[in-house]
């Protein structure tokens, strides 16, 4: 396990719309070359039907606001999604993705959500591996749904779908996962 630059633990805060510039900052400093736009960013911290958290530090660069990492769940009538997760390269390693996860959990839990849901690129191996560590269950595959990730020279309009984590270029399935959060829900 690494250790935090600071000797201490990052800080759980619920985001605000204030936040944004360093969401933005966050995405833009790790290369998240799928993460929300800026105006998705916003309008997720701006919508009564979505919670976002943040990790804060204090040694954080100055431009990231603190922040080194974050999640976004959004409520759906009967279930939650997690829409988000990211924690900074140098962070990784130390248990904070699961403390996201967890605070998306309980939130979807207060919201009386059945189940949580989310989707992920099927060759995510490090993601994948959180998600079991955190209970959830695969329920299906999207395949070839996501485009190439940039860099790898091929267009996602001719390029085959890819099962898993194959040859870079290829369009690359999601993996769809859930957790059950109510009795009676999917999975009990």
């Amino acid at each position: 396990m690494k250790a935090s630059p600071s000797g201490k633990r990052p800080m759980l805060v619920r985001l605000t719309e204030a936040d944004l510039p360093a969401l933005v900052a966050l995405e833009e400093a790790q290369g998240w070359p799928m993460g929300g736009s800026e105006s998705s960013l916003g309008a997720a911290l701006a919508d009564p039907a979505a919670a976002v958290f943040g990790l804060m530090e204090r040694n954080a660069p100055v431009e990231q606001g603190g922040l080194v990492g974050y999640a976004v769940a959004a409520r759906l009538p009967f279930e939650a999604e997690l829409q988000a997760l990211l924690v900074s390269e140098v962070r990784r390693g130390q248990g904070l993705a699961l403390k996201l996860l967890a605070a998306v959990v309980d939130q979807a839990r207060g919201w009386g959500s059945e189940r949580l849901l989310l989707e992920v690129r099927a060759g995510n191996a490090a993601a994948i591996a959180l998600y079991r560590r955190g209970g959830f269950q695969e329920d299906g595959r999207r395949r070839g749904y996501y485009p190439p990730l940039p860099g790898t020279g091929q267009s996602p309009e001719t390029t085959p779908p890819r099962q898993g984590g194959a040859a870079a270029g290829a369009r690359e399935d999601a993996l769809l996962m859930s957790l059950a959060l109510a009795a009676g829900a999917a999975g009990d």
